[in-house]
């Protein structure tokens, strides 16, 4: 392990591709980020469930944020260089150009999002053969996972699937872009390709779900080779993408990780020592780390393998070498706010108050429920207002992409109060939502004490302390702000060789910053929250089995 003098004298790259935007920090050997930048990437909607991005624009993206970073850093320096992103899918053909993923032909379009909702028809056939990979997805495979995406292609684009050159996970795009290695990451394939570190790709799935030419050219096209993630892709920087990122040539360069198991690394295995908390003296098991952005993703490890219904994994070592993860999510947090928010009729009214006042809208909202709270609680305010946070299906732990948003409760006021009060009961919906996953990890052996927050929400306090009354589990955030960049700088140190594990890179470059406490004496009125919000989709599949029978 290197020294505090030289930790501070050695830095790494980490590089986040969001759903928006790319961003890039440089990450000094204890995990401070000494340099910040961010790019927005555009996203098309041609169609309902249709999202689309292209991954020369989000190439161009890296390459300007990493060379803002860098730019003044002295070269040698900079030791390693690590990548996360979205679970979006990338193809090119056998040139190595980009290759439409859409009816129009235009091929700049090359990347379905992870947020793309097309593959329904696809999705329902495979979870039908109920094949044993899917036991390794909580029993049933997401519409957001890559194979029915790539049946998809194939039945829809015949065209654009004869001249595939490759499939890419995003993530494992971009090392290819930096290295020139078409190496996956085990944790892209394991957790969104149905890949196993024991057994590898699964021969009869492809067969059985019509993908058998996968299967002749022996996985080619999405992975015949699979690397840890933090292990060196390569001979590191590749020439040419040296010059575009501005970095040495033949750095090393990660295997990569999907952005919410990058979020995972850069919180959950930090020293909790002094903070009281209940997983002080406890394994790293006790910790999930929540993720939580456009979307939110719960990342819990184990020692063995842990089957959980309706929640993704057990997935080994995906994210923490030597462990098993298994992973709950909603489809929409983040986007679900904005959504409730600025279609709000009184969203005008906030937007100009808010700059008014030279605070984020975000900031004002919670400044106003404290205004109207008076002597309640200001989670007690939606006593008579609940929310069903469904609003893009249900990831887990129903796994059922057809549920619905619903609200109940609503009122003819169209005011900034009534506005404050859906706001506040969505987030509180998310929080719920949260301890469903939960409640259902641990009903199946998972034994949960601490919250590990990271991702843009987790900026908003609001969102964090529901999330610990709620849940009745203390959450920790991390010292650093932009912890998911931590997370891909951990992956860039550890193949750089500088640590000797990602173990021991978490431990030294993780660090905790606030520690946000449940308030106990509310734990009735959100009992009683829980029951409404389990009764919401309840009543949702009773009216649906009548309106189809």
């Amino acid at each position: 392990m290197p020294s505090e003098e030289q930790a501070a004298a050695q830095f790494y790259v980490g590089v986040d591709v969001g759903s928006g935007s790319v961003r890039a920090a440089l990450v000094d050997g204890a995990g401070a980020v000494v340099a910040h930048a961010e790019r927005p990437i555009q996203v098309w909607e041609p169609c309902p469930d249709h999202y689309e991005q292209s991954s020369a624009d989000i190439w161009a993206a890296c390459c300007s944020v990493t060379k803002e970073v860098v730019r003044g850093v002295d070269a040698s320096q900079i030791r390693g260089l690590g990548f996360d992103a979205t679970c979006s899918l990338v193809v090119v053909d056998k040139q190595s150009q980009p290759l439409a993923v859409n009816s129009e032909g235009q091929h700049h379009r090359n990347v379905i999002m992870w947020m793309d909702h097309r593959a329904v028809s696809q999705v329902r056939r495979i979870n039908a053969t109920q094949h044993r990979v899917l036991n390794y997805v909580g029993g049933a495979m997401s519409v957001e996972m890559q194979p029915p995406k790539l049946l998809w292609i194939k039945e829809n684009l015949p065209e654009s699937w004869d001249k595939v050159g490759y499939f890419f996970d995003l993530p494992d795009f971009l090392s290819w872009k930096a290295t020139g290695v078409t190496a996956r990451s085990l944790c892209t394939v394991v957790c969104k390709w149905t890949y196993t570190s024991d057994r590898g790709w699964d021969d009869s799935f492809w067969k059985m779900i019509g993908l058998e030419e996968l299967v002749k050219d022996k996985y080619e096209k999405i992975g015949s080779q699979v690397l840890s993630p933090g292990e060196a892709v390569g001979r590191g920087l590749a020439p040419d993408a040296a010059e575009d990122l501005g970095l040495p040539e033949g750095i090393a360069v990660a295997a990569s990780l999907i952005d919410a198991h990058a979020g995972g690394l850069g919180v959950i295995g930090a020293d909790v020592k002094g903070h009281n908390l209940p997983c002080e003296n406890q394994p790293i098991t006790s910790r999930v780390a929540m993720i939580c952005g456009t979307s939110s993703c719960h990342m819990g490890v184990s020692e063995t393998p842990i089957f959980v219904p309706g929640v993704w994994g057990p997935y080994f070592s995906a994210m923490v070498p030597g462990l098993w993860l298994n992973e709950g999510g909603q489809s929409a947090t983040g986007k679900l706010i904005d959504h409730v928010v600025r279609g709000h009729a009184a969203f005008p009214e906030l937007e100009a108050k808010a700059a008014a006042s030279a605070h984020s809208i975000y900031t004002y909202l919670n400044s106003h429920l404290d205004l109207i709270k008076k002597s309640l609680p200001v989670g007690f305010l939606t006593v008579d207002l609940h929310v069903w946070p469904d609003f893009h299906g249900n990831r887990s732990p129903l796994t059922d992409l057809t549920l619905k948003g619903m609200v109940v409760g609503l009122t003819l006021s169209r005011g900034l109060d009534e506005l404050a009060l859906i706001y506040l009961a969505t987030i509180q919906a998310i929080a719920l939502g949260t301890r469903h996953i939960l409640e259902v990890m641990q009903a199946a052996g998972h034994d949960i004490s601490t919250l590990f927050l990271c991702g843009g929400l987790s900026k908003n306090p609001l969102f964090v302390q529901m999330h610990a009354d709620i849940t009745g589990k203390p959450v920790v955030l991390s010292k650093e702000v932009e912890s998911v960049l931590v997370g891909a700088a951990i992956l860039g140190a550890c193949a750089s060789g500088d640590f000797a594990s990602i173990q021991e890179a978490m431990a030294k470059m993780g660090k905790i910053g606030r520690v946000v406490q449940p308030n106990h004496e509310h734990k009735r009125f959100y009992d009683k929250k829980y029951k409404v919000f389990l009764k919401l989709v309840e009543h949702q599949r009773e009216y649906r089995s009548i309106m189809n029978s």
